[in-house]
């Protein structure tokens, strides 16, 4: 029970990573607000694991304020903060990727942190503790051709979790990042185009470990970056990657 009596927001935790990050915390003692865009999913995750379900827009100000004051009502105050939701751009050149579709992967990839960390850290700085945790990508490490700007936004991610990591240690709060593989998530069918088994063998073949990061996987790493026992580990961006970017 590494979490025992700690709150913490997952965000896009109605499936994939998200999901299994929220299930692990859960089972580690936590409260969990289970937030994403997909209210369904949401309340699904949250029935399963006896936790609070949020719908949200992670990209737009006002939802997220509305995630923060439903987060404060329901526990009073917040431990954890788990940065999840994300999206991709399908491959393509990156001069042929919309205005559109990459104003999307910005806004949820990136403008979110922003607005989480409007709305959280000073909650967070007046109690002194805290742990955040952003969810970046080998994409932001080893980029793979025509996912350019979904690429960008994951090494944003990685350079922004060691800025605010720097900025925000004198106030007792810490932040990371993990750098996870394609796994089987939402989003897998999108980083490979599309689902055939030549595909599949073509990404695992660039896995030293030979198969894709699970839910468990991510679970299992962010469970213990924040928790006490990772007290001393902050504006680190920790592979969970099976070799991928070696």
């Amino acid at each position: 029970m590494r979490l025992q009596g700690k709150s913490a927001i997952v965000t896009g935790a109605g499936s994939g990573f998200g999901a299994g990050m929220a299930r692990k915390f859960a089972a580690e003692g936590a409260r969990v607000l289970v937030a994403d865009i997909n209210q369904q999913a949401a309340a699904e995750v949250a029935a399963e694991i006896g936790g609070v379900a949020c719908t949200v827009d992670v990209s737009n100000d006002t939802s997220v304020a509305a995630m923060a004051k439903q987060a404060f009502a329901e526990f009073g105050q917040l431990d954890i903060l788990v940065n999840n939701a994300g999206v991709t751009h399908l491959p393509t050149p990156m001069e042929d990727v919309s205005c559109d579709d990459f104003d999307r992967v910005l806004n949820v990839n990136i403008r979110s942190i922003y607005l989480t960390a409007c709305h959280f850290v000073p909650h967070m700085k007046a109690n002194g503790a805290g742990a955040i945790l952003n969810i970046a990508s080998t994409a932001g490490v080893s980029p793979r051709p025509n996912l350019n700007w979904y690429n960008a936004s994951k090494g944003w991610v990685i350079t922004a979790s060691k800025a605010m990591a720097v900025e925000l240690a004198p106030f007792g709060i810490r932040v990371n990042a993990l750098n996870p593989v394609a796994g089987e998530t939402p989003l897998l069918k999108s980083f490979m185009g599309e689902d055939t088994p030549e595909i599949r063998a073509k990404f695992l073949s660039t896995i030293p470990l030979g198969r894709f990061s699970t839910a468990e996987d991510m679970g299992n790493a962010a469970c213990f970056m924040c928790s006490d026992e990772a007290s001393m580990i902050t504006g680190v961006a920790m592979e969970v990657d099976g070799g991928r970017c070696i």
